[in-house]
């Protein structure tokens, strides 16, 4: 793996670490929601990533069979399918006839969580970046 393939595969996944922390954060400000330009409340979304070939095809063909290098792709945003959460407020101008409001079936706690994976994922990949570019600079002092 050179430099470029080193640092073309951790940009990409930084990248996907900040589309799902950017799909986290729309979560977590809508967790209360109970409208939306659907209609009905705000529907939790999850980014789906997917491997992808992290060369062109070029490259491709000079590297040896099964030595693939791959990056990380957003494939798509998804809305997740489980019903709203439905809780008694009569009192609520979105309250059904008989007193429930539809709530986003968003966990606070589990979209918390899935924000630390994310930023300790993107801290990681800063890491291996940083580790590409020492270890191209340490052999361009070589030539001292």
């Amino acid at each position: 793996m050179d430099f470029f393939s080193a640092m073309n595969v951790s940009s990409s996944a930084m990248s996907a670490e900040r589309t799902r922390m950017n799909v986290i954060s729309s979560n977590l400000a809508n967790a209360n929601s109970t409208r939306s330009a659907e209609g009905g409340p705000y529907k939790r979304k999850d980014a789906v990533f997917a491997a992808a070939p992290a060369a062109d095809a070029f490259s491709n063909a000079l590297n040896q069979a099964g030595r693939q290098i791959e990056k990380v792709t957003v494939a798509k945003i998804v809305e997740d399918p489980n019903p709203p959460r439905m809780q008694y407020d009569p009192t609520h101008p979105d309250a059904n006839p008989q007193g429930y409001v539809a709530y986003p079936n968003i966990n606070v706690i589990e979209e918390m969580t899935d924000m630390i994976t994310a930023t300790r994922s993107y801290e990681a990949n800063v890491t291996a970046a940083q580790a590409a570019k020492s270890m191209a600079l340490k052999t361009l002092e070589l030539g001292r």
